[in-house]
């Protein structure tokens, strides 16, 4: 059964593996340096929050919630999202964006907005779309790929 809830520190070393798998991809996060264990525990505990997806007791996806900005801008959140390669496909994306909604609001956050979601992410666009995000236009060439070429970002936004 899958459950989506609050990281606790017992899964910080299987966060850190699902999290570098999407860095070392290198199509998703503009992160280039992955996250030993000590360093996932710090990264994850200075966040606003932080959800798991667990099935059978293994972490199939986390996401982090942040404010995306400071003072003025600061009821703006932000998150980033990682789905291991082998739960892809089958709803884990979705339940961790609607969730980060969800804790987004009680937060007191009023805007949930992701700054990078490079325009080849042919996962997460629909995904954002179908759940009413906006996107706000397009930054040519915002995002290095592994390859050295660069890809287009595209912002979105979802009132919380």
């Amino acid at each position: 059964m899958v459950e989506v809830r609050a990281y606790k520190m017992a899964d910080v070393a299987a966060m850190a593996g699902v999290w570098n798998e999407v860095v070392r991809d290198g199509i998703a996060f503009p992160r280039e340096d992955e996250l030993d264990e000590a360093g996932a525990a710090e990264f994850f505990g200075s966040q606003t929050h932080c959800g798991v997806v667990i099935e059978g007791g293994r972490v199939l996806g986390l996401y982090i919630l942040h404010p995306n900005n400071v003072g003025r801008c600061g009821h703006i959140a932000n998150a980033s999202y990682a789905v291991s390669s082998a739960a892809r496909g089958k709803g884990v994306g979705r339940a961790l964006v609607e969730d980060s909604m969800a804790r987004g609001k009680e937060h007191g956050f009023r805007v949930l907005q992701f700054n990078a979601v490079v325009a080849t992410n042919a996962g997460a666009r629909p995904l954002y779309e179908k759940l009413g995000f906006v996107q706000l236009g397009t930054i040519p060439g915002g995002f290095r790929m592994p390859d050295g070429s660069y890809a287009d970002i595209c912002p979105y936004y979802h009132e919380l």
